[in-house]
Parts: C-alpha cells; sequence; structure tokens
C-alpha cells in the first residue's frame, strides 16, 4: 500500500471476506456454479407497505435535510418500540438515527473509547468490531468462548479480563456469527460482574433482536444494575429486511446520544429522508411479515443443522438466532488434498470453494480459526445441494 496513506488506514488490516468474494466472482465468470452461504443478510424482499412508505416520501418531496440525530416522528416511534417490544424508557433525546446499524456502532465506540481505553470483544465476534476500536485509539481484549460453551462467555472469563484499563464491553445477542443467544439468567451473571465494575460500559448489538427462534429477547439494558451504562445498537436491517435502506439507530443515556449526534453531525449529518420513513412504517407498522421470515428461518436452521449433524468431523452447536451455523472444523485442519496442507479455516474456506463450489466465510474473520461460518439465508434447494457439496468436499480431505 502506497506510503503516503495514513498510518490509520495501513494499520488496518484487510477485510478477510475480500479474497473469498473476489475468488468466487471470478469461478462464476467462467461457468461454474457457486452457491454462496457467505451472505449475512435476509433473501426476503422488504414489506409492501414499508417499500410504499419510502415511494410515498419521494412523491411527497420529502427530499430535504433532515434534523442529524432522525426526524422526530420516527425517534419518537424507536422509543415506542423499546416500550413495546423491551419495557425499556427511553426518551427521543436518547435516540440517534444513523446511516446502518454499523455507523450507530461506530458512533458509540467513537464517543466512548478513547486511546489506550481496554474493550472487551467476546470472541467470536462480528468481523468489524476490532477494527473500529483500533481505528478509535483503544485495545481490543478478546474473551474466547468455544463450541463447548455455545460460543458465550461466562461471568468468570469476564472478570478475569476486566483492568483498570476497561472501558466498554462489546456484546452481541443474537450474534454473528454464532447465532448464539444470551438468556436473561446468563445476562444476570455478566450484570453482577459488571455492577462491581462502575466504571465500565456496555455497547449492546441487538440487531437480530427479532430473529430468534428459542426465547424472548432480552436486552442488558433491562437490568436497573447498568441502566445509565449501556448503549443498545439496533436497526431495522435484519428484522425488516432492509440492509439496503442503511438505516441504523442507537438508545443511550443522554449525554451519550448526544455526543453520537455531535461527531455524526461532522461526517454524514442525517439519515437519507427516504431510509426513515420507511423505517417509521416499519417500526410502527405489523410485524406479519417478519414473523414469517423468522419461521422460515427456524425451518432452515433445523434442515441445515440436521444435514451438517451428518457430515463425519463437523461439530455444530444448535443457534438460537440470526441465521447462521458455526461449526467447528478442526478436525479437518492438517489434512491434504492433492499434496496441499488444509492449515487454517482460511484455507478450508478456499478449499470448499475451489472443489466444492460452495462459499462460506472462515472462521479466522471471526475470530476463531478453527470455525466456518455458513449462511442459510437461502432456498432450501440451495441448502440442501451445499451441503451434499461440502459433505462430499470434506470426504476428500485425508
Amino acid at each position: 500500500m502506497n506510503n503516503y496513506l495514513s498510518n490509520r488506514l495501513l494499520r488496518l488490516a484487510e477485510s478477510e471476506t475480500i479474497a473469498m468474494s473476489q475468488r468466487s466472482r471470478e469461478l462464476q465468470s467462467k461457468g461454474v456454479d457457486i452457491i454462496n452461504l457467505s451472505v449475512g443478510e435476509p433473501d426476503f424482499p422488504t414489506p409492501e407497505h414499508i417499500k410504499e412508505a419510502g415511494k410515498r416520501a419521494i412523491d411527497d418531496n420529502f427530499t430535504h435535510y433532515p434534523p442529524v440525530p432522525g426526524i422526530p416522528e420516527l425517534r419518537e416511534a424507536i422509543v415506542h418500540k423499546f416500550k413495546r417490544d423491551n419495557n425499556l424508557e427511553f426518551q427521543s433525546s436518547q435516540i440517534v438515527v444513523s446511516t446502518g446499524g454499523k455507523q450507530a456502532l461506530a458512533n458509540a465506540i467513537y464517543s466512548l473509547v478513547d486511546v489506550g481505553d481496554e474493550v472487551i470483544v467476546p470472541a467470536p465476534y462480528w468481523v468489524s468490531y476490532p477494527a473500529m476500536v483500533q481505528l478509535a485509539g483503544g485495545t481490543s481484549v478478546f474473551i474466547h468462548a468455544g463450541i463447548e460453551q455455545d460460543f458465550k462467555i461466562t461471568p468468570q472469563q469476564l472478570e478475569a479480563a476486566i483492568s483498570p484499563k476497561t472501558k466498554v464491553l462489546l456484546l452481541n445477542s443474537p450474534c454473528n456469527p454464532t447465532g448464539s443467544v444470551y438468556s436473561y439468567e446468563e445476562l444476570k451473571g455478566l450484570v453482577e460482574v459488571l455492577d462491581k465494575h462502575p466504571g465500565v460500559f456496555v455497547i449492546s448489538d441487538e440487531i437480530y433482536e427479532y430473529i430468534n427462534y428459542e426465547d424472548k429477547h432480552f436486552s442488558i439494558a433491562s437490568f436497573d444494575e447498568l441502566k445509565d451504562r449501556v448503549v443498545i445498537v439496533n436497526g431495522v436491517s435484519k428484522g425488516y429486511a432492509m440492509t439496503g435502506w442503511r438505516l441504523g439507530y442507537v438508545a443511550a443515556p443522554k449525554d451519550i446520544a448526544k455526543a453520537c449526534s455531535r461527531l455524526q453531525g461532522q461526517y454524514t449529518s442525517g439519515t437519507s429522508t427516504i431510509s426513515q420513513l420507511a423505517a417509521l412504517a416499519a417500526i410502527n407498522g405489523p410485524l406479519d411479515e417478519t414473523y414469517k421470515m423468522v419461521e422460515a428461518f427456524r425451518r432452515r436452521r433445523d434442515l441445515v443443522l440436521k444435514l451438517a449433524m451428518d457430515i463425519p468431523g463437523l461439530k455444530v452447536n444448535n443457534p438460537a438466532g440470526a441465521f447462521y451455523l458455526f461449526p467447528n472444523v478442526g478436525a479437518f485442519l492438517g489434512k491434504n488434498f492433492r499434496g496441499k496442507t488444509i492449515r487454517d479455516s482460511r484455507d478450508l474456506s478456499f478449499f470448499l470453494l475451489e472443489e466444492a463450489h460452495v462459499a462460506t466465510v472462515s472462521g479466522t474473520a471471526f475470530g476463531s480459526d478453527n470455525c466456518i461460518r455458513f449462511s442459510y439465508a437461502s432456498d432450501d434447494d440451495s441448502l440442501v445441494e451445499a451441503m451434499k457439496r461440502i459433505k462430499e468436499g470434506l470426504s476428500l480431505l485425508k
């Protein structure tokens, strides 16, 4: 990379998924039939009533600059959503609407984390967490939770990771890439630890809130002990199949929300007015289409899980949310095919792409090198064929 670029950028690692995407496109351009299980978005269209709201916004010329933290009607709707769905009390001044959940998350991290601060990041983690912490000048402290503990950290692990430099715990439930969901009792155990460390804040990424198969979604913000120390990050992308509309939001203590708005005002200002009115229709409207989508994901989860359990050497858990399977592939590392050794999950992902013609994401991208991620946001026939190809491909490794 050119040396006239900033040191900040030079220190930033390339996304683990870029090389995979590039190679997938190369193979497809040559006529190879690739089944893509790497996609991190619902394969459903945005519901009609939401699309109609976006169209009306254009027809009604709702196309001027909005307030930086969001239009008042949408912020009030988000307040109502938290009361309705989570029994949480907020004021509209605590809500900041952003261009996607990723920007909302970045706003929260950059508002709280300073140079030298430590951010506890449970691993496996979503790919951008460590990069955002790094850009803020902070240091990621990883807590590794394997498949044997359902990829969820324990209170004992959290206590051991906290130091005088700890500023934030970055929690994600339901989780990308594992699909794991923290129960009320599991969250309570973490809260009891955090209660002893009043200087530690929590950024709770709840973007997959509605895609939960086992139980009611519990937010760590529900606990009074942490009432003034939790920033919730959420948005409309996953639960309403609105990834391309790019709208997320934070709910935070007033001073943190004000900081997020001030920061956003300097680099993007307000989110698209069209997307805001579409999100208003989504949040105020019925959840019927969301429930149908979640039931489809549940059925696909069961299908893929059954097929994965039939693959010798693949170790799986039962994901309770999101739309990913994150199997342990440690049994295949060190094996060979045509003289080439599979050294890590990245090698295995490329092997599956080249030999089985299935695109996955290596666990390296998520801080867990002995796993790979399958997305089951695809149709049944494609999922069945993909798992068949994976089984046959893995059987070639000796």
